[in-house]
């Protein structure tokens, strides 16, 4: 194998990324390290990052906006699929495979050697990055410092990083390994690890994108959402892109207390995780979409979209979202869309979401059937020759079973 001298980085200026920096110069020969950013809507965060990455070693730093991609081509999908993994909105599993796409385009670009990431070797996201990496250059290198350095701990990472002059944003009393986008916020470590602990969620250092359902305002706000096939388009009236809509119910929802969600999941490696997700604006698109979906899909391809949802999550939250059967299952999903469009009110209050009213123009509920009341379309009388056939098996089983006793 010829030598690596230059390394293109997922850098997100956290913990592990910026110690990963003068570690490969170290075991490298001095390599040069490229580092590629993704802004994903986590703005905030992203304050300070070029004086951080040239400090900690960098020749030079790619800040690359993909929201607007992440949004239409991951979470829309996503969401129109009706996908979560055990009730997690997969707000870290979609955004590996973008980012490792422009990773991998800016890697072909500058001639790298190799591609780095900081997952560890206990987690999803080194799957995710690593079969994405695979998808579009399946000859690339892949360097993956968790597995085979000294480093044993995040508080080891911290030392590590004060004796090589790296700076950081956090120290080992705010050491949670937090990951954000534009969809989410993902909290785990520390107290977290004891699924006996509850979180610290008076702690006003903890959740950033919501307020405790408790601290949330008294009166209940009512939001209106309108879809065109499956596609969010307005709110309350007014037409806006997907992502501003996200932008939108991210703070109404984060002012509600809604989409915080305790969970200790099943990781694809075979362990237990526990994590706390803030997924305000993402919690309210998904409901907002499936009560629309009540009206405008039929039985049989409502049953059967939520069979698929289950093997759509897996895919994702597995790290195989450039697969054919995730393509595929992306195809069907597109198909039930498309009279997936109507208005659909809600109430938010104190972390719940109350359905205030859905109207569609290819509704399939009817008033005159559905009524209690009178009507000339709907036959009650009907339901007798239905029941005698549909409970036909029934009668059978029952008759042989009573014939096999008299026996």
């Amino acid at each position: 194998m010829a030598a690596i001298k230059k390394i293109v980085l997922a850098y997100s200026g956290g913990l592990d990324t910026s110690v990963i920096i003068p570690w490969l110069k170290e075991n490298y020969d001095g390599c040069e390290v490229i580092a590629v950013c993704g802004n994903m809507g986590q703005s905030d965060e992203l304050e300070g990052i070029e004086e951080r990455a040239k400090k900690s070693g960098v020749s030079k730093l790619y800040v690359e906006d993909i929201t607007e991609e992440l949004v239409n081509d991951y979470i829309i999908p996503t969401m129109q699929a009706g996908a979560d993994y055990e009730g997690y909105l997969l707000g870290t599993s979609f955004a590996r495979p973008v980012l490792a796409k422009r990773i991998v385009e800016i890697a072909k670009k500058e001639k790298a050697d190799a591609i780095c990431h900081g997952c560890t070797g206990k987690g999803n996201d080194q799957v995710r990055f690593e079969l994405a990496i695979m998808h579009f250059a399946p000859e690339m290198p892949i360097i993956a410092p968790w597995r085979t350095w000294d480093i044993k701990s995040r508080d080891e990472e911290i030392d590590y990083a004060e004796a090589h002059n790296v700076p950081l944003k956090i120290n080992k009393e705010t050491n949670y390994s937090k990951d954000k986008n534009i969809w989410h916020l993902s909290h785990e470590g520390l107290d977290l690890e004891d699924p006996a602990n509850e979180p610290k969620y008076d702690d006003p250092k903890f959740l950033e994108m919501s307020v405790p359902p408790t601290q949330a305002p008294d009166k209940p706000t009512y939001v209106t959402l309108e879809f065109e096939k499956g596609v969010p388009t307005k709110i309350d009236g007014q037409a806006y892109t997907p992502r501003q809509i996200l932008d939108k119910l991210n703070k109404l929802g984060g002012e509600n207390g809604i989409g915080i969600f305790d969970v200790v999941e099943n990781r694809l490696v075979g362990m237990k995780s526990r994590g706390v997700y803030e997924t305000p604006g993402g919690t309210i698109l998904y409901h907002a979409h499936e009560v629309l979906e009540t009206i405008t899909l039929d039985k049989l391809t409502s049953h059967k979209k939520r069979e698929l949802a289950i093997t759509f999550a897996d895919l994702i939250y597995n790290g195989q979202w450039f697969s054919p059967l995730r393509k595929a299952l992306s195809a069907f999903v597109t198909e039930t869309q498309k009279h997936v469009t109507g208005t659909v009110k809600l109430k938010l209050y104190k972390g719940n979401i109350i359905n205030a009213g859905v109207w569609s123009p290819f509704s399939q509920y009817d008033e005159d059937i559905a009524t209690f009341g009178e009507s000339g379309v709907y036959n009650q009388g009907d339901a007798t020759g239905f029941i005698r056939l549909f409970g036909l098996p029934t009668r059978v089983q029952a008759i042989a079973q009573e014939h096999k006793t008299a026996k």
